[in-house]
């Protein structure tokens, strides 16, 4: 006898999905978006450890996966009162970030231009990583609108891809590579 896969509901077959609470809303809700794209930067983020040797970047990419996830989960819920019980970001989690960004950007050199990204596999997907998180806060910030979002969600976003920016200059360090600076007019 062949069983039912749970991965499958054909609850959203036609459009819609259901919130932690069980609130129904159209696939395209900015609740959806804002988590979605929060799961679509934790994919970038799991490949760009992945990349990495160093085992502390590594760590500290495992903690922000984390707190990715616990922020995606308080976007999917439709119920503030559910939302005691789930983990959250915090004031410390954000202080984690300026800490590392403190931390890793003192051993830099100062910039004198833009960059323009590359040079690195890790490099590369740090950088985006950076833009998926970009993304991610402007639709959380849209949601914020509509719908009040913690202030520390949408200040870790902010900070967030900050961090990738200084961490794909650290990973450019490490491998030996220059990311080319931008000179604003290209010559033919």
């Amino acid at each position: 006898m062949t069983r039912k896969s749970n991965i499958y509901t054909k609850g959203g077959d036609r459009g819609e999905t259901s919130l932690v609470g069980g609130k129904r809303v159209p696939k395209h809700h900015l609740r959806i978006e804002s988590y979605g794209t929060v799961d679509e930067l934790m994919s970038h983020t799991a490949l760009l450890r992945d990349l990495l040797s160093d085992e502390g970047l590594k760590e500290d990419l495992l903690k922000i996966l984390g707190l990715q996830m616990a922020s995606a989960s308080v976007l999917a819920t439709d119920d503030h009162k559910l939302e005691l019980n789930l983990p959250k970001v915090r004031e410390e989690d954000i202080r984690f970030l300026e800490h590392r960004i403190d931390e890793m950007d003192a051993t830099l050199e100062p910039l004198t231009s833009f960059l323009l990204p590359g040079g690195h596999p890790a490099v590369s997907q740090a950088h985006v990583a950076r833009t998926v998180c970009r993304r991610a806060e402007r639709t959380i910030l849209r949601l914020n609108r509509e719908e009040e979002v913690s202030d520390e969600i949408l200040r870790f976003y902010n900070r967030l891809s900050d961090y990738f920016f200084v961490l794909s200059r650290i990973i450019a360090r490490s491998q030996g590579v220059q990311q080319p600076p931008w000179k604003g007019v290209l010559e033919k």
